[in-house]
């Protein structure tokens, strides 16, 4: 198992530490709840730099992204990110990214931490446009400051006007006393806030400040079950749960990501799959009773019939009910159709919902 530059930090801070995507992790401090609020009242910091990161660079670059990626690069223009997906051969999804602009023909790949190696052979695969393809993840940290008093909690810590970095915009800048660190407004939480990328060496010294800036604010140490929560109560997808290798953008709910004025890799089939119109959907569910959805829980209709599976599911903080996404078969996943998710021997109704679960 791999550390991040501030596993001992974190062991300090009395985290529980779980393996994950092949790095020692924070999973919880205080508790899901509590750090859960913190980020969706105040501000919690969570280090994420177990993610992946990939530097594109040269004529041929943005060539490359339009090819492996389901977006349109082409409309990033420098400090701007971009949501987007790669499509394997086969219909599904080898993984879900951001894309960054950093320069003229230099480009940030931001990938999941369990796809790391399968993301970066992949792209290796397609790259015969020459592109320069550099690979960062080792080197590189990434900590996220969410939450509603995140811009107020640091400005003090960067020259630049924090606030006026809008959502998936950045800057490279000045921040807690490190010249040239990304600043990047691409949290994925839905309570605001923003990530710093910065150089392992750099991050000790980051965190020191980012939570001295933040104790008048209150700031805590969020882990990675409430970074799961708070991402799944804006009904954001999770790789490896909500989306993977046998999942279509199309049925993923990521159409919006999925521009067919261009080609890339599949692009055919996922635009016949679109015209045909899928043969399931993931949708987003509330439980009507008290009970708690779990991954791979059966779906099912009012018969009994298997319908679809839970992707991802919780007891939502925020809401104090069961919340989960799904895939069902497309005669199913119409808004306010009543389903059953079989917790054990019981059949829980639950109403088919629309995104975001958080209203703010």
């Amino acid at each position: 198992m791999k550390n991040t530059a501030l596993y001992d930090t974190h062991v300090a801070l009395g985290a529980k530490m779980v393996p994950f995507a092949g790095y020692n992790m924070p999973v919880q401090y205080e508790g899901v709840n509590i750090e859960h609020e913190t980020v969706r009242k105040g501000v919690g910091v969570f280090d994420v730099s177990h993610m992946g990161e990939f530097l594109i660079e040269g004529p041929n670059a943005l060539e490359l992204i339009q090819k492996v990626s389901t977006n349109d690069a082409s409309k990033l223009t420098i400090g701007k990110a971009q949501y987007s997906c790669m499509p394997n051969d086969n219909g599904g999804i080898i993984d879900d990214l951001i894309i960054y602009r950093i320069k003229e023909e230099t480009y940030l790949l931001v990938v999941n931490a369990s796809n790391i190696e399968k993301d970066w052979n992949w792209i290796s695969s397609k790259n015969d446009v020459g592109a320069e393809m550099r690979n960062l993840s080792d080197d590189y940290s990434l900590l996220a400051i969410q939450g509603p008093k995140a811009v107020e909690a640091m400005q003090s810590l960067s020259s630049h006007d924090l606030s006026a970095i809008t959502f998936y915009n950045f800057i490279v800048g000045d921040f807690a006393g490190i010249e040239h660190v990304i600043i990047s407004a691409t949290g994925y939480t839905g309570s605001g806030g923003f990530e710093i990328y910065c150089k392992n060496s750099e991050v000790k010294q980051v965190w020191d400040k980012v939570m001295e800036a933040g104790s008048s604010f209150g700031i805590k140490p969020i882990g990675l079950a409430a970074r799961d929560t708070l991402r799944l109560e804006m009904g954001y997808c999770l790789y490896g749960n909500d989306i993977d290798d046998t999942t279509s953008p199309i049925e993923a709910g990521l159409g919006w990501i999925t521009k067919f004025t261009k080609d890339f890799t599949n692009s055919e089939a996922l635009k016949a799959e679109k015209e045909a119109g899928p043969k399931r959907k993931l949708i987003a569910f509330e439980l009507d009773e008290r009970g708690i959805p779990r991954h791979d829980y059966s779906i099912v209709d009012e018969q009994g019939n298997d319908i679809g599976h839970v992707t991802s599911g919780t007891m939502a903080p925020s809401l104090g009910k069961g919340i989960g996404l799904g895939y069902v078969v497309t005669e199913q996943a119409s808004l306010g159709n009543k389903i059953f998710i079989q917790i054990r021997k019981n059949a829980i109704p639950a109403s088919i919902v629309k995104l975001p679960f958080y209203k703010g």
